[in-house]
């Protein structure tokens, strides 16, 4: 099977305000007229192309508005590759982004950590994950598969004079988010090992190395960051165009016994990243432009893996 991980950059709707249409005839979408348009819609059409590029058999995604929207995305561009099944919790974000799945095999449960509170004193947002850490169990061809779907604080402050700046101001919540991921994982798994079909995956906001708040799931000793088989300079999934960054913060954390019996490859599929991301020499999609449009800002990464 073929699993994978993408930020889809803002899947959100907007209201046809431009359109004459009268909100009160109409309950939002409807099968005849839809009284919201995806946003940019072709900056979607690209979204969906990456997607569909992949075509993994499991994908997370992150930034999707509601799960109307991404039924309504699926069902637009992507009827073709056969998703079955859908999930999005709403969580707390401000900005209205959650983590979601699409996959082509049933889901059996799903838990949700959205009402987990922080324990930063005297914090300003009581919630610890705003984007939510989304446990799906699936059922692969009679094989169960965990997923925790995850998209962690982001570095931006505006009040930081530089990105290095930023990232050090908005460290302590992702570093709380990580650590408790790690006792998610170790609550169901340490006690066997970390011997089973379990993922942990998505936009963790944050790069590996000096300063990283990522420090308690890299070097976790149930958890394997197979993006690191790739050669050093092929690691990045992210392209900060203000700074000209190039890093990763998109992740598939095999477990250990995946990894163990996974020895292959990831990879990264960055077609849909902006012309101006002068490090990426491959193929694009035609559409994507030197800075718009583009598919996201960040790389689809996906592997295939044969569960035990």
């Amino acid at each position: 099977m073929r699993i994978a991980t993408f930020n889809c950059e803002n899947l959100f709707a907007r209201y046809k305000f431009k359109k004459n249409v009268d909100p009160t005839a109409l309950d939002g979408f409807s099968i005849n007229n839809l009284a919201f348009d995806l946003l940019d819609e072709d900056e979607k059409q690209i979204t969906a192309k990456a997607i569909s590029e992949v075509n993994a058999d499991v994908i997370a995604l992150m930034e999707v508005e509601n799960l109307t929207i991404l039924d309504r995305f699926t069902s637009k561009y992507m009827k073709k590759l056969g998703y079955k099944e859908s999930l999005l919790i709403d969580s707390h974000d401000p900005r209205g982004i959650d983590v979601a799945l699409l996959s082509k095999y049933p889901i059996i449960s799903a838990r949700t950590h959205r009402n987990d509170h922080t324990e930063i004193p005297k914090s300003k947002w009581p919630w610890l994950f705003s984007r939510d850490c989304l446990e799906v169990l699936l059922d692969i061809d009679g094989k169960p598969l965990t997923l925790y779907i995850n998209h962690f604080k982001s570095m931006l402050d505006t009040k930081a004079k530089n990105s290095e700046e930023a990232r050090t101001n908005t460290k302590p919540k992702r570093l709380e988010q990580a650590k408790k991921v790690a006792k998610i994982v170790d609550s169901k798994w340490k006690d066997i090992d970390y011997n089973g079909n379990f993922i942990v995956l998505g936009d963790l906001n944050d790069y590996p190395g000096e300063g990283t708040s990522l420090d308690i799931l890299l070097n976790h000793p149930g958890l394997v960051n197979v993006v690191e088989r790739l050669p050093a300079d092929e690691q990045w999934t992210h392209f900060y165009a203000k700074a000209k960054e190039y890093k990763q913060l998109d992740y598939i954390f095999l477990s250990k016994s995946l990894a163990d019996e996974n020895s292959g490859k990831p990879e990264i599929m960055r077609k849909g990243i902006a012309k101006k991301a002068v490090k990426y020499t491959g193929p694009r999609f035609e559409e994507v432009g030197n800075k718009k449009p583009v598919a996201s800002d960040h790389a689809t990464v996906y592997m295939d893996i044969e569960l035990s």
